[in-house]
């Protein structure tokens, strides 16, 4: 595979970093080692790049960048960086805002006249910082009856979008991942500046830095040279491809390489492009209305890891993975891009900075072994008031795991209990009112936790379960959904999708997959429709049709892929 260990000229020098405890060929060889399973020519891999200083220390490919023509991955190698292209975007609003030709706190409906008026204005930076309150696309597509195969363009994330007459919270508010936001953004920039994102972007942004081989693409047909393919595992011990066919961009589309996005890292530091001032505002977290910090900035996320702060953001899309990081005070940037669905790079970059900057580093805490007999009172089914979410923990193998987890979580003592290096579960178990924990805390992607309480509701009879089944239709999406009782079990069917098959988790609350399905009731106890919950999208009502009852039958119909 092919290695570069030189200095890297285009890059300026940008300071002195402390100098690493071992020598550069063994750093480089840890981080081969952490390679080890992907460099070979039967999988996909990762490009990896490292900078120090602003000077490229160490890049390399690792495994293949198209399995059916045995060609192997190399530093150059061009990749679809999914939302690593965000911080591309928000910094393209930032120039336009420098140029006079727009405010962060406009109301978006000034560029954006199509989407509804809500009675609450939403700003672009809200939009930029996950703090609109607006559903996530993806998620009202898949509702709407698109598979994740579909071809999705810019607009028809604006005829979905505009189609909404809620949100899921207040505007500024709460934070709330949400790649709408971008998609919307993009949009603004087109008809502020009169040029599309990509051409934009790359006249302002990728051109003066040298970033040759990196673009927004709006037509997946295009060619792309040196592209690598992508793929997901196939549950044979094989692969299949997996490369996107969507023409829409902004929270996604960038497509580069490892080198062209070390330069990026370094306009971070230096503001070449943009200016000083300007680059450090978007590395700034962004506050909610109540003067929290959210965590998030212009397009990254501001965080630490082991008790360094980091700059950086994670891309997925389709096969393509993705993650930049930067140590700012340690002068330290990694990037790696993977074409594979089973390589994580960001665990990755997490393991490569602690070759470089391991003796800087807090300790990772050791978990510490919990009897199974205080576990088992962990377990059971949690929901959060607030985002309508059920959480599932189950007891397995004497750990607990969260349902649909690949991982158990790790015990760290006093009920605190980690998902990876990073995630935090608190269970609270202060109260014996309750059998087990009453109270479930997680903290992932932002420093505010979600909040979950235990479900203690009966679960349904037959005949409640009947009084449910019938017809229920959203008009934000366009689209009717049958629910059915299928092999006793509740079933939400409609046009081009699998059917979702309903778990009772108590009361009338069902779970399946990652979606929660509550259904409402008149104040007489007559079912009058029901609410869709996803990790993005909040209790998205469907209003009940009919109560003619609806015949069980026998078998399960199978059909489109499930929500992205």
């Amino acid at each position: 595979m092919a290695i570069i260990a030189t200095a890297w000229a285009a890059q300026p020098t940008l300071g002195q970093a402390k100098p690493a405890g071992i020598p550069q060929a063994d750093r480089h060889a840890q981080v081969d080692a952490l390679f080890g399973p992907w460099n070979g020519t039967a999988t996909p891999g990762c490009a990896v790049g490292i900078s120090r200083d602003g000077v490229l220390d160490y890049a390399r490919g690792y495994g293949m960048s198209t399995l059916e023509y045995d060609i192997p991955l190399s530093p150059e190698s061009i990749f679809l960086v999914g939302s690593v292209s965000k911080q591309f975007t928000a910094f393209s609003i930032a120039l336009l805002a420098q140029d006079g030709k727009l405010s962060l706190d406009d109301d978006i409906r000034t560029y954006l006249p199509e989407m509804s008026n809500i009675g609450r204005k939403i700003t672009i930076a809200q939009l930029i910082h996950h703090t609109s309150g607006l559903r996530e696309q993806g998620q009202l597509l898949y509702l709407a009856g698109w598979r994740s195969d579909d071809l999705m363009t810019q607009n028809d994330m604006l005829a979905i979008a505009s189609r909404q007459r809620g949100v899921n919270f207040a505007p500024g508010s709460e934070t709330l991942y949400n790649n709408l936001g971008y998609t919307l953004l993009a949009v603004i920039v087109q008809r502020v500046s009169g040029k599309p994102l990509w051409a934009f972007a790359d006249e302002r942004i990728f051109k003066p830095l040298g970033m040759a081989d990196t673009h927004f693409q709006d037509d997946h047909t295009e060619i792309v040279r040196g592209r690598a393919a992508a793929y997901q595992a196939d549950g044979k011990g094989g692969w299949k491809i997996s490369i996107p066919a969507s023409d829409y961009y902004g929270p996604t589309g960038l497509f580069s390489t490892v080198g062209d996005l070390l330069k990026w890292q370094a306009n971070f530091v230096d503001g070449r492009v943009g200016g000083a001032a300007l680059v450090a505002s978007l590395q700034q977290s962004a506050a909610l209305d109540s003067g929290a910090a959210n965590g998030y900035g212009g397009g990254v996320f501001v965080s630490t890891y082991r008790g360094l702060r980091t700059i950086g953001h994670d891309g997925v899309h389709a096969g393509y993975r993705a993650d930049t990081v930067a140590f700012p005070d340690q002068r330290l940037a990694i990037v790696t891009l993977c074409n594979g669905t089973t390589l994580a790079p960001a665990e990755l970059n997490q393991k490569i900075a602690a070759v470089y900057l391991g003796d800087q580093m807090r300790p990772i805490a050791s978990p510490v072994k919990v009897p199974e007999a205080a576990l088992v009172p962990l377990a059971g089914v949690y929901w959060s008031a607030v985002t309508d979410e059920v959480v599932r923990v189950d007891v397995k193998d004497g750990a607990l795991r969260p349902a649909g987890a690949a991982s158990p979580l790790e015990a760290l003592g006093a009920g605190l209990f980690r998902a990876g290096e990073v995630a935090r579960w608190q269970f609270d178990t202060s109260t014996k009112a309750l059998p087990g924990a009453r109270e479930l805390r997680i903290w992932d992607s932002w420093p505010t936790p979600r909040v979950f309480s235990r479900v203690n509701a009966p679960m349904p009879t037959a005949e409640a379960l009947a009084s449910m089944a019938g017809q229920y239709r959203i008009e934000e999406v366009g689209m009717t959904y049958t629910v059915l009782i299928v092999d006793g079990k509740l079933t939400v069917r409609w046009p081009r999708q699998s059917d979702l098959v309903l778990e009772a988790v108590g009361g009338d609350r069902f779970v399946s997959g990652p979606w929660t399905v509550t259904f409402t009731r008149t104040a007489v106890g007559a079912v009058d429709g029901l609410t869709l919950t996803a990790r993005r999208l909040r209790r998205l009502r469907a209003e009940r049709l009919t109560t003619v009852e609806v015949p069980a039958v026998a078998a399960t119909r199978t059909g489109a892929d499930h929500a992205r």
